[in-house]
Parts: structure tokens; C-alpha cells; sequence
């Protein structure tokens, strides 16, 4: 046998006997990129298939020895590290904290990485790392958002913003997102990293798919060059965290400045505080007011429509309005005196006189909202010295421009038309 023949001879073995010890050690089957067109349970109907080629084609995703892809598998906290390492280019820091349940483990080196780039906190797995436990949607959104603010200070002060935030997903009004879920799961919405099911929730302790999880990498990989200032949803949501509006992210309208000032009479000045209603009928406070806007009621422009806004919304879309949805907390001075004739006349500032709606979003994201026709004494809806925290609409015309704040914002727009 020639000397070329022994080295090609040898080449092949090497590769074969890194391909077991690669399948032993639980690592996916070495295989060319032109694997990703001949998956057996990959057909070309799959709905993630481009995405599952395209990542296989540069090497972040590889099949099994048996020809399968296998789609509908659980990604482990083990290979979402390692799929993170792969596609990063964050740097490299030391003195991260490791675990010691993954000594000798086959994806050991590649946790380290994700650690030192940020994805990992070491903290947040005080038991140990447990690395074939399947990755959750919760761990999935804080360990993208975490790595991007390892990058990028921008977008570490953009989950700070978030922390506060109003979450447009069931869960945070229906239970089950933590409050310390809040800016993670902010961020990977409003990037578009990650996006929440048709019933609006978002199945933070959902595990994800290798399939679903093709498609967030290559999401990713266009996310982490880029500003977040370049994401529209997470402006406003940045701005929601702040002052409790998306006012100015989602219109052209501006809080006027403080006459000889740089002060702006911004919403956070008038947001959780409470204040007298007329005829001593109770105290107001009004918490956020989200601004939407829509061509129709089936198209929301914003991510924080979807809350509100569907096709059974019971108001009319106007081309030269906003729809404001304003979140306040009444309590009662007594059972009489709030009808649904005479809340609206006794809030005393233009824009708190909202109204009840209807939507389909108000069960999907368990929304408390304002009763629209149904006389509120006899809903039982008001109740002396109770507090009640509710949703309730009105308009904003689109003209844009100074806005005041304090007791003295006033909010124009299109007058009710009758129920």
C-alpha cells in the first residue's frame, strides 16, 4: 500500500472512531451539510425545514446516525449551551463559576463558554447544572436576553427598563410568570426572539423542540449585532417600564417641558398616585396607559394590541384615532353614587373618562375591564372601601404634538358614539 493510500486509510478510520465516540458520548452523529435535504422524518412540508437545513448547513445543528433529525425532541440545558457557544461571538470572560455536575460530561467545554459569555449565571443553578434536563421557555428567553446584554450595554440597560414592564402574555395577569421572568421574556418578545402561543400565553415552563429552536437561532443570530433601539415593541416596552406609557415610542406625541425648563411633564409624574374623585365618590389611580394602533380590529400594528385589540373589539377603528387603554384602580366611598351614568363624570380629568369594551383578548389575557352597558351597581362592580383595578378605553387623536401631564393631561379625540 502506498504512503498517500495509508494516510487516506487512516483518515477514514479516525473519522469513524470519532463518529462512535461522538454518538457514545451522547453528542448528534457527525454528518455533511447536505444531510439537512435527506432527513427521514424531515419532509419537505415540515414547517421549520429551511430553518433545521439552513442550521445543519453551518454547523450548528448535525442529525443522527440513523438518517433522522428528529424535529420534535426536547433540546437539553447541555445542547442549548452548546448551540449558544456556537453561535455567539460574544468574548470570552473568566471567573464565571462552572458546575461540578458536568465534569467529564460530553458538552463540559461548551457550558464553560456559554458561561463565560454571558448566557449562563451560575447562580441561578445552586443545585448543580443537571445538564440533560430539558431546557424551559423561561430558562430559554433569560439565557438569550442575558447573553445580549453581556454584548451590548444598551441592551443590558433595556432589560433593566423591562423589569417593571407590562408583559403583553396571559400569564401576567392569569399567574405564572414570575416577576423576575418580567425583562427576559420582555426582551425576547419585543426582538422577536421568541413569540407567544395563538391562546396568548407564553408557556414559560414549556419545554422547546429541536425544531423551534432551529428557527430561534437563526433569529438570533440576526438579533445580536443589532440595537434595541432597532426594535419597536421593545421601545415600547422599555417606555411602559419606565413611565408606565408607551406614549411617545408609539405616537408622535411629546410631553411638554416645564415652562424655562428640560423637565418633561412626563406620565411617571402622575402614575400610582392617588387622587380624589368628584362628589367624594372615591380615590383614582391610574397605573399605565397603552396606546394602540390599528388599521382594523384585526390588525394591530403593535405587540401590545394583541391585548386589547381583535376582531370582536365593540369599537370602531378610526383612521385619524389612537385607542388608549388606560389600567386604574377605584375605591369606592360608597355602594351607591359610581353608576355606569356617573363614573365617567366624576374622574374630572378629560383623559380618565374611559369606557368599558369588548373583546376576545379580555379572556385570553385575563383582563379585568370597566362593565361597558350593565349598570355597575348591579354587576356588584364597585363596592365601598374595595378597591378595583380595571382596564378601560377612549381616543387619542393622531395629530401628534405637546402633551401635558400631572392632573392637567388632557387627551383629545373622536367623542364616543352612543352604546
Amino acid at each position: 500500500m502506498t504512503r498517500v493510500n495509508v494516510r487516506h486509510s487512516l483518515r477514514k478510520h479516525i473519522i469513524s472512531a470519532l463518529a462512535i465516540l461522538l454518538s457514545v458520548c451522547g453528542v448528534v452523529d457527525v454528518q455533511p451539510a447536505s444531510a439537512a435535504s435527506s432527513f427521514k422524518d424531515v419532509p419537505a412540508d415540515h414547517w421549520a425545514r429551511s430553518a433545521i437545513e439552513s442550521a445543519v448547513h453551518k454547523g450548528y445543528f448535525k442529525g443522527y446516525s440513523d438518517g433522522t433529525f428528529r424535529p420534535n425532541a426536547n433540546i437539553t440545558r447541555a445542547e442549548f449551551a452548546a448551540l449558544m457557544a456556537r453561535v455567539s461571538n460574544n468574548e470570552m470572560e473568566g471567573g464565571q463559576g462552572t458546575f461540578s455536575d458536568i465534569q467529564g460530561h460530553w458538552a463540559q467545554s461548551a457550558i464553560a463558554q456559554a458561561i463565560g459569555m454571558g448566557f449562563i449565571s451560575a447562580q441561578d443553578y445552586p443545585n448543580g447544572f443537571k445538564p440533560g434536563t430539558a431546557l424551559t421557555r423561561r430558562e430559554m428567553a433569560k439565557w438569550m436576553a442575558s447573553g445580549l446584554a453581556a454584548k451590548h450595554e444598551d441592551f443590558k440597560q433595556a432589560v433593566s427598563d423591562t423589569k417593571d414592564t407590562l408583559v403583553p402574555v396571559a400569564e401576567y395577569y392569569k399567574g405564572g410568570l414570575n416577576k423576575a421572568d418580567y425583562p427576559y421574556v420582555a426582551v425576547a418578545l419585543g426582538t422577536g426572539l421568541m413569540s407567544g402561543y395563538p391562546d396568548g400565553s407564553f408557556g414559560p415552563g414549556k419545554t422547546t423542540t429541536r425544531a423551534e429552536v432551529a428557527v430561534i437561532l437563526a433569529r438570533y443570530v440576526n438579533v445580536q449585532d443589532k440595537d434595541p433601539e432597532e426594535f419597536q415593541d421593545l421601545r415600547e416596552m422599555r417606555e411602559v417600564g419606565l413611565t408606565g406609557t408607551n406614549l411617545t415610542t408609539a405616537t408622535p406625541y411629546r410631553f411638554r417641558k416645564f415652562s424655562g425648563t428640560d423637565k418633561e411633564t412626563s406620565f411617571d409624574r402622575i402614575k400610582d398616585k392617588p387622587y380624589k374623585m368628584m362628589y367624594n365618590r372615591g380615590m383614582m389611580t391610574i397605573h399605565r396607559m397603552i396606546v394602540v394602533d390599528a388599521d382594523t380590529s384585526k390588525n394591530p400594528k403593535n405587540l401590545y394590541g394583541k391585548m386589547f385589540v381583535d376582531e370582536k373589539f365593540n369599537w370602531p377603528i378610526f383612521d385619524d384615532a389612537y385607542n388608549v387603554f388606560l389600567e386604574t384602580t377605584v375605591v369606592p366611598n360608597d355602594n351607591t353614587s359610581l353608576s355606569n351614568a356617573a363614573f365617567p363624570t366624576s374622574t374630572l380629568y378629560n383623559f380618565t373618562q374611559g369606557r368599558g369594551f369588548e373583546s376576545r383578548a379580555i379572556s385570553k389575557y385575563g383582563l379585568t375591564v370597566l362593565p361597558r352597558v350593565d349598570d355597575f351597581l348591579t354587576t356588584g362592580f364597585f363596592k365601598k372601601d374595595i378597591p378595583r383595578r380595571f382596564w378601560m378605553h377612549r381616543y387619542l387623536g393622531d395629530s401628534g404634538g405637546e402633551m401635558g401631564s400631572g392632573n392637567t393631561l388632557v387627551m383629545f379625540g373622536p367623542p364616543y358614539k352612543p352604546e
